[in-house]
């Protein structure tokens, strides 16, 4: 298989597929490349040039052994959960390559990922947000007055509200915002869409912004609603600092990333009565399973509840 790039050709138009017909994000996209970068190295200093039909589950068990650290075994050396998605990132390629007739059958069929232990998902309490809404930790502003601060400020608030993933942020333009009806319509993975209410004092804070980027900003990008202070629009780095900078003034929580924001907005909400399926729609979630984990934050906050006030508990 010669490469280019690291990759063969196929795969590199598997990767196109993911980004530009799938919408993935960059930073989903380059997981996936670097899974595939090394596989096909492994298979490339293992096997030699090797067809793709050639391939067997036995080339790829192999790979997943003694592959991904030459030094150790993989049960040993590499977390269960980074083993799945490696296997995931297989079983989308091998099943793209067998639609474009590249194969005739997946080697994938009888390579089985390891368990994992599920985890709750973190999430910051209702408290340590009200602070952030209000702008306001122990008297002092969270957010500056200035353009910065309110694109901070609505990237908080964006993400909080409305439970959109970081990219969906990143993309959003002044088209999505329907303003008759007081909500968002969010295109999500594999380029699907989905509408979410907001609240009407958000809605006045998108219009607010979007008045003042175009007093404050020379030219900005005329395809985005956030952008940086210079006009150029948001990338995943810019939005990372800003959620860890706001969510480092109100919680303890270790990872302080947009995503711990999703999880906040779902836990919220069912720890506040929402039905399943209702918070299943507003994630963009394709199977209800994705969101049955949110469940177990809310049963645990009703035994502590119960703990607390039942005189019997």
């Amino acid at each position: 298989m010669k490469e280019e790039q690291h990759l063969p050709s196929f795969a590199l138009a598997f990767l196109a597929y993911l980004e530009l017909e799938k919408r993935y994000s960059p930073h989903t996209v380059l997981a996936y490349r670097t899974d595939l970068e090394q596989f096909f190295q492994y298979m490339q200093g293992t096997y030699g040039d090797m067809p793709l039909p050639e391939i067997r589950y036995f080339h790829i068990q192999s790979w997943l052994v003694t592959g991904i650290h030459p030094d150790k075994k993989a049960s040993s050396s590499v977390a269960a959960v980074t083993i799945r998605r490696k296997i995931s990132t297989l079983k989308s390629f091998f099943k793209y390559a067998v639609r474009k007739q590249l194969l005739v059958q997946s080697p994938m069929a009888k390579v089985n990922s390891p368990k994992v232990r599920k985890r709750l998902p973190v999430f910051v309490e209702e408290k340590g947000m009200q602070q952030l809404e209000q702008n306001a930790v122990e008297g002092q502003p969270v957010f500056t007055d200035d353009f910065r601060g309110a694109t901070a400020q609505l990237i908080m608030d964006l993400l909080y509200q409305t439970g959109m993933r970081r990219a969906e942020l990143i993309g959003l333009t002044m088209e999505q915002v329907d303003e008759g009806n007081k909500q968002l319509k969010i295109r999500g993975k594999g380029n699907k869409e989905r509408f979410v209410p907001i609240s009407p004092l958000l809605l006045e804070q998108i219009t607010a912004y979007e008045a003042r980027k175009r007093r404050e900003i020379e030219q900005p990008d005329p395809h985005r609603l956030l952008v940086k202070p210079n006009g150029k629009p948001l990338d995943e780095n810019y939005v990372y600092k800003v959620v860890k900078a706001a969510l480092s003034q109100v919680t303890t929580v270790p990872k302080k990333s947009p995503h711990i924001l999703r999880h906040t907005f779902a836990t919220h909400l069912m720890n506040n009565g929402a039905d399943l399926n209702a918070v299943k729609e507003l994630l963009g979630h394709s199977s209800l399973a994705a969101t049955q984990v949110y469940t177990h934050n809310s049963i645990e906050k009703l035994k502590k509840v119960h703990q607390q006030a039942h005189p019997k508990a």
